[in-house]
């Protein structure tokens, strides 16, 4: 009865080894991409010289887990996407915090999603095949 229980419990505290290790991993992950979005937001508006709120982070568009983010905002003052947008390419280190802008492009005003074909004023390397050609 005594080994069994023994078992019982060095199974118990392996999974519950497991989960927290687990749960570390993921928080550690998490804290690093916030921290990253974070810079994103401060780099957009550093280049920009706007201070707005409602920035949309695509994380997607440039490679699910590429760390490659995407920052779009109006260029005038106005609800989002009222005026046209000016996206930014933005990846690498987070220096001082903001990050590096590769590139960019602009979007048409009361465009619902980044359309490819309605890309403007393509502009850097990080926005080389990002615009109709």
């Amino acid at each position: 009865m005594s080994q069994v229980r023994l078992i019982e419990t060095t199974l118990l505290v392996l999974v519950g080894a497991v989960l927290l290790a687990a749960t570390v991993n993921d928080l550690a992950r998490q804290t690093g991409v916030n921290h990253r979005l974070s810079a994103d937001i401060a780099t957009w508006r550093h280049y920009t010289g706007h201070h707005y709120h409602d920035l949309s982070v695509d994380q997607h568009l440039l490679g699910e887990n590429s760390q490659r983010e995407v920052v779009c905002g109006n260029t005038r003052p106005g609800p989002p996407k009222a005026s046209p947008q000016l996206c930014l390419a933005i990846w690498g280190a987070v220096v001082d915090g903001r990050r590096t802008v590769q590139g960019g492009w602009y979007l048409p005003p009361h465009l619902e999603y980044d359309v490819r074909a309605k890309r403007y004023g393509c502009f850097g390397p990080g926005a080389r095949g990002a615009c109709p050609q």
